[in-house]
């Protein structure tokens, strides 16, 4: 799989309106993620066995806690014009009303609670940097982060407190150390039941 490159301004009007119909143009194969970073529209394989695993565990987990008018969302579109961006995380927790006011297959990223990278292989550094960046710049207030590509083994990270293009580490250790995320979800992750693949 590859990127199609496309002009890099910055996003707005008519520019945005133009990446968003290359992205819902380009024709990838089936359970493939198309997404554009900076710009950039890139497809990605669909994700290892051990990647689905870990989003299922981490799914079951927040399912005991939100309310019931939020949902979790493994395919939902979260858009950052400002970063030339429209992400397709592993999981986003949102307000079911923030899907219901918007047509299309995307939201903006702002509306989401709670987002979930897992790396996969080929664009870890995506998830590591430059969504970073765009999720904490729409102002997403929880940017969890498993790395299982992490130099030196596999991490998880939880930020918080966005500003600007920046968050706080508000926790970071490797698999198998429990995670903990503050309010609104106030749950531990077990992530030692994540596999090392």
């Amino acid at each position: 799989m590859g990127a199609l490159t496309v002009d890099h301004m910055t996003a707005s009007g008519h520019e945005w309106d133009g990446l968003v119909r290359i992205w819902k143009e380009t024709d990838a194969p089936e359970g493939c993620r198309v997404e554009i970073i900076e710009g950039i529209v890139t497809v990605a394989p669909p994700p290892s066995n051990d990647h689905n695993d870990i989003a299922d565990l981490v799914q079951r987990s927040l399912y005991a806690v939100i309310p019931g008018h939020w949902g979790i969302y493994q395919t939902l579109g979260m858009a950052v014009p400002s970063r030339d961006g429209l992400y397709i995380p592993d999981i986003a927790v949102a307000p079911r009303q923030a899907l219901r006011g918007e047509e299309g297959n995307y939201v903006p990223a702002a509306a989401a609670e709670l987002i979930v990278e897992i790396t996969s292989k080929p664009d870890a550094i995506n998830d590591r940097l430059k969504k970073t960046a765009g999720y904490a710049q729409a102002g997403v207030p929880l940017y969890l982060l498993v790395d299982s590509w992490a130099p030196g083994g596999p991490t998880v990270t939880l930020y918080g407190e966005p500003k600007s293009e920046v968050y706080r580490v508000l926790q970071a250790g490797k698999f198998g150390d429990p995670v903990t995320l503050p309010e609104p979800f106030d749950c531990t992750l077990d992530t030692s039941l994540f596999p090392v693949g």
